[in-house]
């Protein structure tokens, strides 16, 4: 009998699934060999594109960065497989939906699935928290030691966590991370730390940290009573007596929302590494991935058009107050400058008008994206990147009065720049995909323990593990849609938790207090971790 099953009371042995089956030596085979294929089918496409690309270089030092650089951003989605997904599948596993091994082969699939219909959106929404400096000079010593202390120190806190048995969010390490490492690049250069954050879209991201899992509590709970009204099935609410599956209709529901958490996990976490990676990939080779190279030349022409339209618009918008049009390095240094501190003046505007002028020009004059030469790819890369920052901010600015005209036209414009540099290649999903997935399926059993059996005082039932894997999957799928980073973990635990303490079955405090200690700490421990990482790595590079 294992350590686990000991500590569990008798009377629930009987109807404890059955974790310790080892896997078969095919299943092993089937997982080295798809691992294998990721990493090769990973520097193959990278390889292509560098080639396709023409990109020259007399030392191999930036390629091997940028070898680790991606190996720890996947092994980041790795380990946030069998981190976070546990939490699919727990509930399909203690209701004995599905035997354990086919549930997380089951959830692995659908994390892949996930990943590579993904909209894309919570990606580049992570990378606008980072500091503007930072992502202007991705490809610099500072580019990769904060890359390397955002990434590192997120594994470092979800393994530490992992071992522990505690549901920690992945997506709560990670935001902490990134904010540690813009407060160490605020202080280290003399600047106030709080200084060092988008502190506007933090919030937002906050929010949906904070809210996540109260709605996961309360949503569940509520489901749960609506249930019991509703379904007059004894067997729904009490403990399974065997290792039976449950009637039919309940197994298909909850088999159904595991899949669906499954795959609007892989959605929604997947697109976080996705981010990193592209983040990494612009810093090291611009001149293959700062510009999507695939826009087709009619589109390159109606870009043109647009950024022309919109320079004529700020600059009959009455805004700029007089103020000279900056020449290009003064520009960016204005737009810099604000998109950090977002302190306005009518400069801004005459910096947003000559960059804008200037970024039409150039795409002009070499006629598409994709002949962009390698000298100019960065500077109009980072033009772009400040351009959509700026009109973001302005947009909100309530001191910026745009008449609807100019409003509708720097709208349409920044959709166009952002086609233009928020793109990610079909080869970088599918390598977050299989990192993902595979890590679906090992180190699961840990957290599966904690959220069946440790955190309710009695056996999860059917009902209480289909409310609150449904509510998990609507709130995750919500989240998706509206671009903002959930933790699947908060949801789904605090939605057992939540049933719960509806159907009375009794809370184990000691289970519930590790959990909202983790939740606390995650974001602090990240940032000092980060932060500490950040100034390390800079020594170092």
């Amino acid at each position: 009998m294992s350590a686990n099953a000991a500590a569990i009371p008798a009377t629930r042995q009987t109807n404890r699934p059955q974790l310790d089956h080892k896997p078969s030596p095919v299943t092993a085979i089937i997982f080295v060999g798809l691992l294998a294929t990721g990493l090769l089918f990973t520097a193959y496409s990278l390889i292509t594109d560098v080639s396709a690309a023409g990109v020259r270089t007399t030392t191999i030092v930036p390629f091997i960065l940028l070898g680790v650089a991606l190996l720890i951003a996947l092994g980041f989605e790795f380990v946030n497989g069998f981190h976070d997904t546990a939490n699919a599948v727990a509930t399909v596993i203690y209701t004995h939906s599905l035997p354990p091994n086919f549930a997380v082969i089951w959830s692995g699939l659908f994390n892949f699935l996930g990943v590579l219909f993904s909209s894309g959106a919570v990606a580049f929404g992570i990378i606008s928290l980072l500091p503007v400096e930072l992502i202007l000079q991705v490809g610099s010593g500072a580019g990769f030691a904060m890359v390397f202390a955002l990434l590192i120190a997120a594994i470092l806190w979800n393994l530490g966590t992992w071992w522990l048995g505690l549901p920690a969010s992945s997506s709560h390490t990670l935001i902490g991370s990134i904010i540690g490492v813009g407060v160490a690049n605020a202080l280290m250069h003399g600047r106030d730390g709080t200084s060092g954050v988008d502190w506007t879209q933090a919030t937002k991201v906050g929010y949906s940290l904070l809210l996540s899992p109260l709605i996961g509590f309360c949503a569940a709970a509520l489901l749960l009573l609506a249930l019991r009204a509703l379904v007059k099935n004894k067997q729904l609410y009490e403990e399974p007596k065997t290792n039976a599956p449950p009637p039919a209709w309940i197994r298909g529901l909850l088999i159904l929302t595991c899949t669906g958490v499954s795959f609007a996990h892989g959605s929604n976490d997947g697109q976080k590494g996705m981010g990193l990676i592209m983040l990494i990939l612009v810093g090291t080779v611009p001149l293959a991935y700062a510009l999507n190279r695939a826009m087709p030349v009619e589109e390159t022409t109606q870009f043109v058009a647009m950024a022309q339209v919109t320079q004529q618009s700020l600059a009959a918008s009455g805004l700029t107050d007089g103020a000279q049009l900056p020449a290009d390095a003064d520009a960016r240094s204005a737009l810099s400058n604000y998109v950090r501190t977002k302190q306005y003046s009518p400069e801004v505007i005459a910096a947003l008008t000559s960059v804008t002028g200037s970024i039409g020009q150039q795409v002009r004059e070499h006629g598409s994206l994709a002949k962009v030469p390698s000298e100019a790819v960065t500077n109009v890369r980072n033009d772009m990147y400040l351009a959509s920052e700026a009109i973001r901010f302005l947009d909100k600015a309530p001191e910026v009065k745009f008449d609807a005209a100019t409003r509708t036209n720097l709208k349409a414009f920044k959709t166009e720049i952002d086609d233009a540099t928020k793109f990610i290649p079909l080869w970088v999903k599918i390598a977050v995909a299989i990192a993902l997935g595979l890590g679906t399926m090992v180190g699961w059993k840990r957290i599966v323990v904690t959220v069946g059996e440790k955190i309710g005082k009695t056996h999860l039932t059917y009902a209480q593990g289909a409310s609150a894997e449904l509510v998990a999957m609507l709130t995750i799928a919500a989240a998706d849609v509206y671009g903002l980073p959930v933790s699947t973990t908060h949801v789904l635990s605090s939605g057992v938790a939540g049933t719960m303490a509806a159907n009375r079955s009794g809370l184990q405090l000691a289970t519930v207090r590790n959990l909202l200690m983790a939740w606390v700490l995650t974001l602090p421990a990240a940032i000092a971790l980060s932060g500490t990482l950040y100034w390390l790595f800079s020594q170092l590079f």
